[in-house]
């Protein structure tokens, strides 16, 4: 179908961002999501935790143990919906990525699953973190929120999908780079 403008395809052509943008914004928040699960010993946020703290290695394959062991509600809480927040930018920019390919959520959900067991097992191997199937199931369906999202909204929303998150890693860069700098440790309060 033409229009005064042209096609109906070449306008929507026209509001996709570029392919170069989209696969950047994936692999730079796909970083962010490698540094915050596998290498926060390496590096330090203020002091919202102590690299030391976090070269460990414990297995969790029993869903929901978190919510059996810990004494607290807000644990329990803070640990699944967080997994399950993290995985919605990736979800939608991976479903951008994919975007008038069939089975588009799908696709996203099952690769997105696959890169939550590679973070856990990597976690496992070089003792960097807890691995839990909750964490696996929760990315998973953080994914699949993100792709049924970004599906719903359309695809005049991509380009912001997509620059939200390039804005979400140098946000990210910035806070990494400002390290220790940005906390008084003698306020650090234990729990």
């Amino acid at each position: 179908m033409r229009t005064s403008q042209g096609s109906v395809t070449e306008q929507r052509q026209a509001q996709r961002p570029a392919r170069g943008l989209i696969v950047t914004a994936i692999v730079g928040y796909a970083a962010v999501i490698v540094a915050l699960t596998t290498l926060k010993a390496f590096f330090q946020i203020g002091y919202l935790w102590k690299p030391e703290n976090q070269r460990t290695r414990e297995l969790m394959l029993v869903p929901f143990t978190m919510l059996r062991r810990s004494t607290t509600w807000f644990g329990p809480v803070f640990d699944y919906v967080g997994n399950v927040a993290f995985f919605v930018p990736l979800g939608m920019l991976l479903f951008v990525a994919l975007f008038q390919r069939q089975r588009a959520v799908l696709k996203v959900t099952v690769l997105c699953l696959a890169f939550s067991v590679c973070v856990e097992v990597a976690q496992y191997v070089f003792e960097l973190g807890r691995t839990s199937t909750d964490d696996v199931w929760c990315n998973a369906l953080g994914a699949f929120i993100g792709a049924v999202f970004a599906k719903a909204c359309g695809p005049r929303w991509h380009k912001v999908w997509v620059w939200l998150a390039l804005a979400l890693t140098a946000v990210f860069a910035v806070l990494v780079g400002m390290g220790e700098r940005l906390g008084d440790p003698d306020k650090v309060v234990d729990l």
